[in-house]
């Protein structure tokens, strides 16, 4: 018995888990919905569809940058429950609004807002990821260089994080899933998969580069020797529960002075990773580039910083692979060799022009009535050329 699986069961043992709690545990693992079960109970959540209670974030902030004016065509790349777009419908009038999601649910909701904008505005709904967006406008006839405004709502929307069969929440227990698609890419592992199938090594590699978490190593171990220790890890309440254990009572604050559940972090880290968000988001930028007009507008909220080092990099025309915080000797490391004039203007042409120096973030009055947006940050620039 190794000494990481001793500090663990003691743990256990110390918060009081009892053995018969113990043998409880193997009970509700056996109990768990299989993958055919999760994939039923996840595409019950198109079927009699309500309206989920949604707060969109900044949208004031959204609203002032964008500035929609009637018959612009505007492109919203993460639809969600509709709260962006909602807003910008009614500023303005006569809009062509893409409607855009990878989530199924979303899809189903931007359908029935389509349906309540006839004859004020054309609402075209896509579904797919960033990296399918292409594809699906060019079907619709939006050419390059014609839309006016695009808007990013990045991570996971509130009607995921308050779905229990979605498997994002902390909160609300549920299937260990995380999958924006749903069952809509059978090729795509949910988080159970990951979770249950990975080496300790390659577990700490994720929760290390995607939730930058400083006990990677530790809680990577904590979970492999609790899958042989109890079985599978098929919840999101069972993940959570392995994961506190390493943090041995030890707990952080959030932004806002609160409790910070040990297990944010992983769970972040997990999500992206499903996702390929920050692949996905590169793709996403690419094709707002692409689409927009000269001096159309792109709006990114991001919620955490790699997508916020991703956004700035691209405003700012920084390579994705370049070092960070690179000395003024380090650019002109090889100034000595001479470059022909097309590469050099090449090199200076600029992309984006940032509109602001500095990124925006909610106001104390938000935070107040929405504390979902204590992490949110927003970026915006102007396409050059």
């Amino acid at each position: 018995m190794s000494y990481c699986f001793r500090r663990h069961m003691k743990t256990l043992l110390r918060l009081g888990k009892t053995a018969q709690q113990l043998k409880d545990v193997n009970t509700r693992l056996n109990c768990i919905p299989k993958m055919d079960q999760m994939t039923s109970m996840c595409s019950t959540h198109t079927e009699n569809l309500q309206e989920p209670e949604h707060i969109p974030v900044m949208t004031q902030e959204v609203l002032d940058i964008m500035e929609p004016v009637d018959g612009e065509t505007i492109v919203d790349m993460t639809f969600g429950g509709g709260g962006h777009s909602k807003s910008i419908l009614q500023r303005a009038q006569g809009i062509t609004l893409v409607a855009a999601d990878r989530d199924p649910v979303a899809f189903e909701l931007a359908k029935q807002l389509e349906w309540e904008m006839l004859g004020k505005s054309t609402i075209l709904p896509l579904l797919g990821k960033f990296s399918e967006l292409h594809h699906h406008m060019s079907a619709h006839e939006i050419e390059e260089g014609t839309v006016d405004s695009f808007l990013f709502d990045l991570g996971a929307s509130s009607m995921q994080f308050d779905t229990a069969g979605r498997g994002f929440s902390l909160s609300r227990d549920g299937p260990l899933d995380m999958r924006m698609d749903e069952s809509r890419c059978p090729d795509q592992p949910t988080a159970a998969e990951i979770i249950n199938h990975l080496k300790a090594k390659d577990l700490s590699i994720i929760l290390k580069n995607y939730g930058e978490e400083r006990h990677a190593r530790s809680i990577a171990q904590a979970i492999v020797e609790a899958r042989y220790a109890f079985g599978n890890i098929t919840s999101t309440a069972q993940l959570a529960q392995v994961i506190d254990t390493v943090f041995e009572g030890s707990h952080k604050q959030d932004k806002l002075q609160r409790h910070a559940h040990p297990a944010t972090k992983s769970f972040q880290a997990l999500r992206i990773f499903v996702n390929n968000e920050l692949n996905e988001l590169h793709n996403g930028l690419e094709l707002a580039w692409k689409y927009l007009r000269p001096g159309g507008i792109c709006a990114v909220i991001s919620f955490h910083s790699l997508e916020d080092r991703i956004v700035k990099r691209h405003f700012h025309g920084i390579e994705m692979d370049a070092q960070g915080n690179m000395t003024v000797g380090d650019h002109h490391r090889n100034s000595a060799i001479t470059q022909p004039k097309h590469i050099i203007e090449e090199m200076l042409e600029k992309r984006w022009m940032p509109l602001s120096k500095k990124v925006m973030t909610p106001t104390l009055d938000e935070l107040a009535t929405n504390p979902r947006a204590r992490s949110a940050k927003l970026r915006a620039a102007i396409k050059v050329s």
